[in-house]
């Protein structure tokens, strides 16, 4: 079983307490398709949690086989910048099928981002973030998207919401 290297930190984009009794880490691929059915699990997963649910995301930008991923990537952490991660990570996925520089142009102009400061994400400004996760995600043995950690033990079973809520569960009670 891998672990998660490095833990959960501050540079992390989190939704849920910071002392959530258990975390979920996704690495994740904007481009992926089984990311994208994953988003829809996670988001089940975390209305039926709670409170009691910290989930993390950490790109993973499949770039040769997905060629909007690295820019999905960088309009995300463009718009993190202004405090708007969590709402460019949901336009994403609810619109995988259009990541094209003028689609995230208008998904920019939505959320109030600037243009230049999606030029500048583009150019590499957020790149050295993005290859950070990658790594870690690289000494945490991922090799794939979406790839799962539940309290920083690689999780590979089933990923309906059911399942994955039972085994959260479990983790909570340390089972």
């Amino acid at each position: 079983m891998s672990h998660l290297s490095p833990p959960v930190g501050p540079l992390d984009h989190t939704q849920g307490p910071a002392d959530a009794p258990v975390t979920l880490v996704e690495y994740g691929d904007f481009e992926c398709p089984y990311c994208g059915a994953m988003y829809g699990v996670v988001k089940a997963v975390q209305r039926a949690m709670g409170d009691k649910l910290r989930f993390v995301f950490r790109h993973f930008p499949l770039s040769d086989m997905h060629a909007h991923a690295l820019h999905a990537a960088e309009f995300a952490e463009a718009a993190a910048t202004v405090g708007k991660f969590w709402q460019a990570h949901d336009v994403l996925y609810e619109n995988q099928s259009a990541l094209t520089d003028e689609d995230l142009g208008r998904y920019g102009a939505e959320l109030g981002l600037h243009s230049h400061d999606l030029a500048r994400a583009f150019g590499g400004t957020h790149d050295e973030t993005i290859q950070n996760d990658f790594d870690s995600g690289l000494r945490s043995g991922v090799n794939g998207t979406p790839t799962l950690f539940i309290n920083g033990h690689r999780y590979d079973g089933d990923r309906d919401p059911d399942t994955l809520i039972a085994v959260l569960r479990a983790a909570i009670r340390g089972v």
